[in-house]
């Protein structure tokens, strides 16, 4: 599953990518995310993980005003841009890093799937709710139906995704210590 020089410094790429990701989702829940619901009184597209209709989203994008849509674009977006890719990183490290000793490498690529899935999910949501600001006032309402089908898909498929690499990591805790890792050759 993985190559010589991989095994060395997986570990280090899952733990390094995984501070990155958490200092990442921090700084949106807890500063863009938390200015945004300040700013409109209403949830962001982001946070709603059962999606949206129109009306919720006509209701929060009116509720930003001009500035509140600026501050999305400029901010919420642009540290959105970053995490999905460093959280399916983390994601794909970690399951390769605790893979070395699962002899079932179609269980290790189900989860690299599932982390890709999630960050391209992420991705279309993104690119719809700068779609739907960029098109505010008129926005279609099957745009809105296919940005809310992507945060519902990004939601289920990020929480299977971690709950993958839990599977995972319950599996390497209960595999024998005594197991060689594979060495490189």
């Amino acid at each position: 599953m993985t190559n010589g020089i991989l095994p060395k410094h997986i570990g280090m790429i899952a733990v390094g990518s995984g501070m990155i990701a958490a200092l990442i989702y921090l700084l949106m829940i807890n500063v863009t995310l938390a200015h945004i619901e300040m700013v409109s009184g209403h949830v962001p597209f982001d946070m709603r993980p059962f999606g949206y209709g129109p009306t919720e989203a006509t209701t929060l994008l009116e509720a930003l005003g001009v500035e509140g849509r600026k501050y999305y674009l400029s901010h919420q977006i642009t540290l959105d841009t970053l995490y999905p890719a460093i959280l399916a990183l983390t994601l794909i490290a970690t399951i390769c890093w605790f893979g070395q000793r699962i002899p079932n490498t179609r269980l290790l690529r189900f989860g690299i799937v599932l982390s890709i899935g999630s960050a391209l999910f992420d991705y279309v949501e993104n690119l719809g709710i700068v779609a739907m600001i960029w098109s505010w006032p008129e926005v279609s309402v099957p745009l809105v139906y296919a940005v809310s089908t992507a945060t519902i898909l990004k939601s289920v498929s990020t929480t299977v995704a971690v709950l993958f690499l839990l599977l995972v990591g319950f599996i390497w805790t209960r595999l024998s210590k005594s197991r060689p890792s594979p060495k490189a050759g």
